[in-house]
């Protein structure tokens, strides 16, 4: 069964007064109002393991719940990093992961309204874990979130072909720049005024962002993921 489902970004409450290094980019107000095609909501969900396991589902879904999986890691490790700022922190900084932080909620929150219009079947909140974190060190900080925003890029670059929804596909392309952006400024605070912003470790010999697979992302970000889930239809388990 389709549905069609209408998602606005109301209720966000965000500080715009001083933003001049991240703009929100029309992010939020892209989404505003937008309306999309849902998806079936009749898709193999599975019970795997020892108890119940959730699997990411097949088709448009399982991607959608797969970007809603990482959106709530970025979403979660900012919460933690402005909730408890590191020592000695730069008021660019300050201002910067604060950025960061309302567009990851952001993104987290819409994704979780559009699955939730277009099926039953949502990826739950998902547990985090930060064995290796230093929240309260600038360079533990600053590496964790050029990984997880790199991570981000390939993430969407690599499950783009997978969408078949059109309008999936374009939402996707705006959150995937919107991430870009943030991978950037973050490379450019660990390095300033370099060209690490483009470097050979991101960027491929055709001058195109790397694409990775969902297998090699969740295997790159697992661990920081305590909740289990599957996506057998790409080869997650």
């Amino acid at each position: 069964m389709k549905k069609t489902i209408s998602v606005s970004n109301q209720g966000a409450t965000l500080d715009t007064g001083r933003r001049n290094f991240l703009k929100l980019g029309g992010i939020g107000l892209a989404m505003a109002g937008l309306t999309l095609i849902g998806c079936d909501d009749d898709n193999d969900f599975g019970m795997t393991g020892n108890g119940p396991v959730f699997d990411l589902g097949t088709g448009d879904v399982g991607v959608l719940n797969y970007a809603y999986a990482l959106e709530q890691l970025e979403a979660d490790f900012y919460t933690k990093v402005v909730n408890n700022f590191y020592s000695g922190i730069s008021s660019v900084e300050r201002d910067l992961f604060t950025d960061l932080y309302h567009h990851e909620v952001i993104h987290r929150d819409f994704f979780k309204a559009a699955i939730t219009g277009a099926t039953t079947n949502i990826l739950p909140t998902l547990e985090f874990q930060y064995p290796n974190v230093n929240f309260n060190n600038r360079n533990s900080v600053l590496a964790t979130a050029k990984a997880l925003e790199d991570t981000g890029v390939a993430a969407y670059n690599g499950a783009g072909k997978y969408i078949t929804n059109p309008a999936y596909l374009v939402i996707a392309g705006k959150i995937v720049s919107v991430e870009a952006r943030h991978a950037s400024a973050i490379r450019n605070i660990i390095n300033p005024g370099s060209t690490d912003f483009s470097g050979d470790d991101v960027i491929d010999a055709n001058g195109l962002d790397l694409a990775k697979e969902p297998k090699d992302i969740v295997m790159a970000a697992g661990g920081f993921i305590k909740t289990p889930f599957t996506w057998k239809e790409r080869g997650i388990s």
